[in-house]
């Protein structure tokens, strides 16, 4: 299909991008360069360096791999079988190498990383670890592939973390070729918004502990990704728009013919695109400044998860360029919104794939010039090709044709000229606390602005006795501070939603404030998040007491403390060492000191 031509938003925010990150862009593209020579590597092994790296492959592998002129794929898996989404991974490396035997290649796991679920964590210790597991896994990868024996690398990866740490580790690796093959989202169960009924009325005592656990057993019951659009399905849907997954192999379930067939599809794919053949693409290619306006630009419209206002900036610094969350307001002005999925629709990532999907969104937002074209993927170039539909043919081999075009549901999907909303899902918050994001996609519009006295607290245990207590049936905004990186690691806060929505539900007007995250199932409660400074480096938050006026307004993108004598103010100080033990959040004490701050990604490293 042809695009139309481009958003001028688009195109100024593509050049400020390009400009900001010259230096750093091309300091990147030379290191990329100067590894991709002499390729295969393991040409360079030494006999016994490459006996160790081949000792356990049969003798048709290793006859295979002493010519070093087919290719050996590396594995990078997250697989483990407590995670649903990563749990159909476990058939993937004998699939992978299967492929590759067939085309005369040969394939090895590389290397296993760490995938840990929020949906255990949430609300427990082990929360606090979270964020900084996306940057083990990106070490972990590291380690896999720094055996330079692979010409390319397939990442087994879903869920929050795991899938932007893998791109971390695959961009300081990206002179070899990346197919990201996902798993797929579980069958639908019990309806999202049913389940969350159910979890506001235990909330309130109206509900019995194995109501819930029925109710959430119901949902969240079988192989793959949990079904709402939160952070884990966000990450598929960028992995598709930034060209690093196959044309529509984002959402189709776990085993089943068609899901076995896309994987056999990016095995091959990997396989054509090293440095062997005729089509050589490097990650590091693809992982370029219009692929990462395109994953911002699809972020908007899907209304994905506001973790990618940290994960987004932290993938694009270790390929050399400098995106902020000033780019994602300036975007987020043109792009509409045009999915509702849960939790900003009833629909789930099913009904989304089913009514058209990720071709029928990357079709409108070229339609509408609000998506680059032009880029490098893994199935060649053009995001064009990313409009078409994988069908199994009669003889079990993947076939890409052109859908309608139609939104098959119209409360799922709509088009550019008619959406949702004329705005993006995702809005930046700025003023004299600091800098802040909020996900406005499932706020009613006229909970876009709060205005209403502060109630500060310290933990979100602290907020959630305090609602048992009655103690917040007002007009009020929480204030929950010391939940930044360099504080706790800045866990998940997402256990408030329900009391919050129950606060909500009975009219009162209520929002949150903090220096934590909230969620990819960010909610129906204006949430300002990931504020920096964050606390614990003193910064405004800090200084808020209780009853002083805060004014959240979303629509103007503001977010302002109204206090006589606010910015000569002490600010507050916590003790923190409860959060310094247990679980291992010892071990994670120099990651506490070094991370950076928010608006930079929460990242370990400095690229």
């Amino acid at each position: 299909m042809t695009s139309a031509s481009q958003n001028p938003t688009l195109a100024a925010v593509t050049e400020r991008v390009t400009e900001r990150s010259r230096r750093s862009r091309q300091a990147y593209l030379d290191m990329i360069r100067r590894a991709a020579e002499n390729r295969p590597a393991r040409r360079d092994l030494g006999c016994a360096n490459f006996a160790h790296a081949f000792a356990a492959c049969s003798a048709h592998d290793k006859d295979k791999l002493v010519g070093a002129e087919a290719p050996n794929l590396g594995i990078v898996t997250a697989y483990n079988d407590m995670l649903s989404a990563h749990q159909p991974y476990e058939r993937f490396p004998e699939i992978i190498r299967r492929t590759a035997h067939a085309a005369g290649a040969t394939a090895q796991v590389a290397g296993g990383v760490p995938a840990m679920c929020d949906g255990v964590t949430q609300g427990r210790a082990g929360m606090e670890m979270s964020l900084f597991s996306r940057d083990v896994i990106a070490l972990s990868t590291a380690v896999a592939l720094s055996h330079e024996s692979f010409d390319a690398a397939v990442y087994l990866g879903v869920c929050d973390k795991i899938v932007p740490g893998l791109v971390i580790g695959a961009a300081r690796f990206g002179h070899l070729p990346a197919v990201f093959l996902p798993a797929g989202p579980m069958t639908s169960g019990l309806p999202n918004d049913e389940k969350a009924k159910t979890r506001q009325r235990y909330a309130v005592g109206e509900a019995t502990r194995a109501e819930l656990l029925a109710s959430e057993m119901k949902s969240y019951h079988g192989p793959g990704t949990c079904t709402f659009y939160g952070t884990a399905n966000s990450n598929q849907m960028l992995m598709e728009i930034m060209g690093l997954h196959l044309p529509g192999s984002s959402f189709v379930n776990p085993n089943t013919p068609l899901r076995d067939a896309l994987t056999e599809a990016g095995v091959k794919r990997a396989l054509a695109i090293t440095a062997l053949g005729n089509e050589y693409i490097p990650a590091g290619e693809i992982l370029a400044e219009k692929n990462f306006i395109n994953a911002v630009a699809g972020l908007h419209a899907t209304g994905g998860s506001t973790n990618h206002a940290l994960h987004l900036i932290a993938m694009a610094r270790a390929a050399g360029i400098l995106l902020t969350l000033e780019d994602f307001a300036e975007l987020s002005g043109v792009v509409p919104l045009l999915a509702r999925v849960y939790p900003n629709g009833l629909a789930d990532v099913n009904h989304f794939h089913a009514a058209g999907g990720m071709q029928y969104v990357i079709r409108e937002l070229l339609g509408g010039g609000l998506l680059h074209d032009e880029v490098r993927t893994i199935a060649g170039d053009g995001m064009s090709r990313y409009t078409q539909e994988p069908k199994l043919g009669a003889d079990g081999e993947i076939q890409w044709v052109e859908t309608s075009g139609e939104s098959l549901h119209k409360d799922i999907l709509r088009p550019v000229s008619a959406p949702f909303q004329p705005t993006g899902g995702l809005q930046l918050l700025k003023g004299n606390l600091g800098t802040s994001v909020i996900k406005v996609s499932a706020v009613k519009p006229d909970r876009h602005v709060i205005e209403a006295p502060a109630r500060v607290f310290h933990s979100q245990e602290a907020l959630a006795a305090a609602f048992k207590a009655g103690e917040l049936e007002r007009d009020v905004i929480c204030v929950v501070r010391f939940q930044g990186p360099k504080a706790n690691g800045m866990p998940e806060l997402h256990s408030l939603t329900p009391p919050l929505s129950v606060l909500q539900d009975k009219g009162f007007r209520v929002a949150l404030v903090t220096d934590g995250r909230m969620s990819g199932a960010s909610g129906k409660v204006p949430a300002a998040i990931h504020l920096t400074p964050e606390a614990v480096e003193g910064g405004p938050i800090a200084r808020i007491r209780d009853g002083d006026l805060i004014r959240l307004d979303a629509d103007a993108g503001t977010l302002e403390v109204f206090a006589e004598g606010f910015d000569s103010r002490e600010a507050a100080t916590a003790d923190l060492s409860a959060h310094e033990f247990g679980v291992g959040r010892e071990l994670f004490a120099p990651f506490r000191a070094a991370v950076g701050p928010a608006d930079q990604g929460a990242s370990l490293f400095s690229f």
